[in-house]
């Protein structure tokens, strides 16, 4: 598995969450954060945030489709918040104003969570929070970013990017994996989950996947063929598979298959299997009390050490230090 985020999988769930709004915003990229933190979550038991849409800018916005809204509060708001999004940015070669970039640096300083989705990564990094980082945005745009912002490490191959205080993601549809990914940090995986079924999402595809998919949709019986194969190995976890006995089983070749594979999921097989196992343990690991060497046997890891050494590759801690902080 690709690991370009450091994830923190439990951090102290946050008290305040402001979401920047700015004249010719995008409404998807701005409903993108509302709707997975807002109206997603809240029919989840977890402790009550609040929820703003700020802006540095009065009166009503202009909405990038026409109509019009208004920030409910002006950046006042970002003194308190614990978490600050910038949803999207304008073109990149629009500079920041002074007065958003200052508050974005107190705010960070003050220890509050940053997060850059799709173009807003550019406004992240204008305010010098991702010098020396790891950061993406949305593909489109990485030659320019990458000669704007030399001083960080910019990676064009995820959809998001971690980095414990500051948050990137990759374009568009990415901020909605990057929004479910700040719930699986806050609230545990089974939370994250149950608010991507709620909101008809994937539960979770890896910030290391590509962001790129050339042919993300089935088109041909092949694809066809690769996404019952996923729906089957997601129920058969515990079981041993290698590239060669799943290409046999969707009726490929080997070559066949792991192009196929590719182009449907945007990973490899083994990375995705890996990806799946790994997600499957965390999911036991918050939610039951099997021991572990059961949790090894039912993800496919075989046996507990197996599990200590991927998980801890994968998530940044062993099996029992995550479980832990999840425990009342």
């Amino acid at each position: 598995m690709k690991k370009a985020i450091h994830t923190r999988s439990s951090d102290a769930a946050p008290r305040h969450i402001c979401i920047l709004a700015f004249d010719g915003i995008s409404p998807f990229h701005l409903s993108a954060p509302c709707l997975v933190l807002g109206e997603g979550l809240r029919s989840q038991d977890v402790a009550p945030f609040k929820l703003q849409v700020c802006s540095w800018q009065k009166g009503p916005l202009r909405t990038s489709a026409g109509f019009h809204m208004e920030a409910t509060a002006g950046l006042h708001a970002l003194r308190h918040a614990d978490v600050i999004i910038v949803p999207s940015w304008h073109q990149p070669e629009v500079t920041p104003p002074d007065v958003l970039l200052n508050a974005l640096r107190s705010a960070h300083a003050r220890g509050a969570l940053i997060v850059g989705l799709c173009l807003g990564a550019f406004v992240v990094a204008a305010a010098g929070l991702l010098n020396g980082k790891t950061a993406t945005t949305h593909w489109h745009w990485a030659a320019h970013f990458t000669r704007m912002f030399p001083a960080l490490r910019f990676d064009p191959d995820v959809l998001y990017v971690d980095e414990g205080s500051v948050v990137t993601s990759a374009g568009t549809a990415a901020s909605l994996d990057c929004c479910l990914h700040l719930l699986r940090r806050w609230y545990g995986a089974e939370v994250a989950n149950r608010v991507a079924r709620r909101l008809v999402l994937a539960p979770h595809r890896a910030g290391g996947q590509a962001q790129f998919v050339d042919q993300p949709l089935p088109a041909a019986a092949s694809d066809e063929r690769i996404q019952q194969l996923l729906s089957w190995v997601q129920v058969h976890l515990d079981e041993s598979h290698s590239i060669d006995s799943l290409a046999a089983r969707a009726a490929m070749s080997r070559r066949s298959f792991t192009r196929n594979f590719q182009r449907a999921t945007g990973t490899s097989v083994l990375q995705w299997l890996l990806h799946q196992r790994l997600a499957l343990a965390a999911r036991l690991l918050e939610g039951t009390a099997l021991s572990m060497e059961a949790v090894a046997a039912q993800t496919g890891f075989q046996s507990a050490m197996n599990l200590r050494l991927r998980f801890k590759a994968g998530y940044g801690l062993a099996p029992t230090a995550y479980r832990q902080q999840f425990q009342p």
